[in-house]
């Protein structure tokens, strides 16, 4: 139990142990999906590969806008790519990093599936049974009445009539099936070989200080957006509540006018009275519609420097942002 407790502490540590606890959950379901995929091959000449292929192409490419949709990354990424400058500057190997990240945990749930599909080497058998040439291999059968390619195109189809008990078949299925585990095993040792050998030679390249400034400001920007995110929800339900709680005090002074409150009243609006006060310190003085639209907007179009000192002088670089049509969107003058 005290394991489970650290592995789930683990993942709720950072968006980063996040994202490789969602990009691992995923390629566990690819796995699950394939294995209780009911494959049926055609067994048509017109209709195997494309069939196959589809199968095999398909499901890759969902899983891995799957993965883009779900990885957080992805919209630090598009945050940070797509906003105005302002008064900070953008910085494109930042970019570059998230975008990584991003590309890498997306590729691995569909890497997973075209890896088990090649290991198992039953689509790769529906697909490319009809390129075998049959003469190395003895017990074709002779009266089918079928050509050579619709002949071998049924090889996949095990209970039909032609190979029912075939050594043929057998033969010709443990020959193709060799290949797509060939294949599959071919992938996955260049792609480990690929990661030890970027492990090894990119550090020898890169420049270390500027690969931590790098990852800094990476998790700088996806903890920055939690918080922002953060206080944003704890500003709307305090300025939810302080809404409600004077509607209802104007509604009950409409009603009760000239009336004395009982004690336990007075008790509950000397509560009241210490929860405004506290709610008007958690409102940092925004306390109007407009004021809070003109806030978002300016985080928005003019985010602040990365500078914590609140130096009293700083050149202001966000001044006005227009519209195509010359209408000021926000304005810092």
């Amino acid at each position: 139990m005290e394991r489970m407790k650290l592995v789930l502490q683990y993942f709720q540590s950072n968006s980063e142990s996040i994202s490789n606890g969602i990009c691992i959950v995923l390629a566990l379901v690819s796995v699950k999906l394939y294995t209780s995929f009911d494959f049926n091959c055609p067994c048509l000449p017109q209709y195997n590969k494309l069939y196959s292929l589809g199968v095999m192409i398909v499901p890759p490419v969902i899983l891995f806008f799957l993965g883009v949709l779900v990885n957080r990354h992805t919209g630090v990424m598009m945050d940070e790519w797509l906003r105005p400058v302002g008064k900070r500057s953008k910085n494109p190997a930042v970019v570059k990093h998230l975008f990584t990240a991003m590309l890498q945990r997306a590729m691995l749930a569909p890497m997973v599936w075209i890896l088990v599909t090649l290991l198992d080497g039953k689509i790769f058998i529906c697909a490319f049974s009809m390129s075998v040439d049959p003469k190395p291999f003895s017990g074709m059968p002779n009266h089918t009445g079928l050509d050579v390619i619709r002949m071998m195109a049924k090889v996949p189809c095990k209970e039909d009539i032609i190979f029912r008990n075939s050594s043929f078949r057998k033969a010709v299925s443990r020959y193709v099936r060799c290949y797509s585990q060939a294949i599959g095993w071919s992938i996955l040792l260049v792609g480990i070989l690929l990661g030890a050998l970027g492990r090894l030679v990119k550090p020898c390249f890169d420049d270390h200080a500027a690969i931590l400034q790098t990852r800094y400001w990476s998790n700088y920007l996806d903890v920055e957006q939690k918080f922002f995110d953060e206080t944003c929800v704890l500003h709307a339900r305090d300025f939810a509540r302080k809404c409600v709680v004077q509607f209802f005090e104007g509604a009950r002074e409409d009603t009760v006018l000239h009336l004395q409150d009982p004690p336990h009243i007075r008790h509950h609006m000397t509560k009241e009275e210490l929860l405004e006060e506290e709610e008007e310190e958690r409102l940092f003085g925004i306390t109007r519609q407009e004021q809070m639209d003109g806030l978002l907007m300016k985080w928005y179009y003019c985010k602040p420097e990365l500078d914590v000192t609140r130096m009293e002088y700083r050149p202001k670089v966000c001044v006005t942002w227009e519209d195509h049509d010359g209408k000021t969107l926000y304005s810092d003058v």
